[in-house]
Formats: structure tokens, sequence, C-alpha cells
């Protein structure tokens, strides 16, 4: 029969619970105070998306905490490019709905891909994040039905080459936007669509998104650090540099200058 725990063990297992508690509690502020401009609404630049030239150890704790909570570096994974070793990770919440997440694809994510991504440093991993409802949710099962044909990207850039709501986002409508996009066997794509897997991807995205307190969509973490809407391309090329010079490497985020 075990014996019971001692006092101070007990006393040391809830100081233990207790710094989990108010970590997590940490996290949730930072990020929620990153994202709470509103839906679908571009942060202004200086405001919490800003980078902070300096910041001390216990903020780069926070942001190295969130990074290992957040970055999966799965090899493969087709809802990411990249190297999954790369030093800096951006990992961008956001709804297909949203026309800012659009803008950030159609005029901010392309640099930062020629600058950072090909040159080793970056890694862009994408999650879905609906924030506006059932055709949002639909089009997110949509892209990630696409990356098991391999044409996730592809999709999502269609998606995103203009702004679609409500209807455009119908099932039929997404079918044909996969056959501009190249999927090979709509078959297969329609059935993965609406099957149980992409369901439950989307799910353990939203879950994670929930969990960090983002509210609004674009949001993003470069390597934990919180970024707010669509916000200029300057911006994510200063946090990708710090966060580079933060974990050692500076040879790829040389690429950028």
């Amino acid at each position: 029969m075990p014996t019971s725990a001692s006092p101070t063990r007990k006393i040391a297992a809830v100081g233990a619970v207790l710094a989990l508690v108010v970590a997590v509690i940490a996290i949730a502020v930072a990020v929620g105070k990153a994202v709470e401009n509103g839906r679908d609404t571009p942060a202004s630049p200086g405001a919490a998306a800003s980078v902070e030239p300096q910041e001390d150890a216990g903020q780069q704790k926070l942001y190295d905490d969130l990074a290992a909570r957040t970055s999966r570096r799965t090899a493969g994974d087709p809802l990411a490019v990249g190297k999954p070793d790369a030093p800096v990770v951006l990992v961008e919440y956001a709804d297909y709905q949203c026309s800012f997440c659009g803008r950030f694809t159609r005029e901010t994510q392309p640099e930062l891909v020629k600058k950072f991504v090909d040159a080793g440093t970056l890694r862009i991993e994408f999650r879905n994040f609906p924030v506006f409802g059932a055709d949002s949710e639909r089009a997110a099962r949509a892209s990630w039905a696409a990356g098991q044909q391999g044409k996730f990207w592809q999709l999502h850039d269609v998606l995103y080459a203009e702004t679609r709501k409500g209807d455009a986002l119908a099932e039929d409508k997404l079918v044909e936007l996969a056959r501009t996009a190249g999927v090979p066997d709509l078959t297969k794509f329609r059935a993965d669509l609406g099957g149980p897997a992409a369901a439950q991807a989307l799910k353990k995205d939203q879950d994670e998104g929930y969990q960090l307190g983002v509210q609004s969509t674009p949001s993003f973490l470069v390597n934990g650090r919180p970024i707010a809407g669509a916000q200029e391309t300057g911006v994510f090329e200063q946090a990708i540099r710090q966060a580079a010079a933060a974990a050692g490497k500076h040879g790829g985020a040389g690429a950028g200058k």
C-alpha cells in the first residue's frame, strides 16, 4: 500500500501547479493583448503587435515556452513550408473569409518566403482558425483536404486571391476552386472535405488558438512572439531577424537585409 505524500512534497506539487497556471495565464494575456484590435481588423503599426527592441529574460522565456507549445515542426506537414529545423517558426491563425488574411497571403508571405524561408531561416505553419461561421469552417476543411493531395498551398492561394464570403464557399464552389488549384482527385477531395479527419484537424487548430487566447484573424506567433493583424512586411521581417538572433542563428536571417 503506497504511503501518503509528505507535507513538503504536497506543497511542492501545489507550487508546480500554480506556476503552470500562472505561465498559461501569462501566455494567454500576451496573445490576447496582441489580438484585441478585433476580428478582421489590422492592428495599427506600433500597437500591441510592434516588436520590442529589448526584452528581459522573463519575457524571452515566455516567448520560448510559447514557441515550444505551438511550433509543431512536423516533417511532411502539408500545411507548412520551410525546414522543420529552421531557427524561426511563424505560426499563422487565419480564416478564409478574412480580407486581411488575404492581404498577408498576397503581399507579405511571398516576401517572407523569398527572404527567409528559401534561406533556411524561417518555417511558416498555417493554422485553420475560422471565426466567421460554417462557410469559413467548410473552406478550412477544404484546404486541409487539398493538403492530403499535396495541394494545400495551391488552394490556399486560390482562396485568398480575392475575398470570398458566404455562397462563394459552398461545397460545389470549393470543388471548382480545387480544380483550379490542381487537386488531382476531386472525388477524394470532396470525401475528405466532409470526413471526420478534416473535422478533427480543424478542431485541433481551433483548440490551440482558443487556449492561447487568440480572438481575431489574422494572428501570428514568431517564435512565440505575438503579432496581430496584417502588419507591414517590415514588422514581420524585424520580428524574424530578432527571433533568429535570439536563437543564435544569423546566417539565414542575413539574407533578408
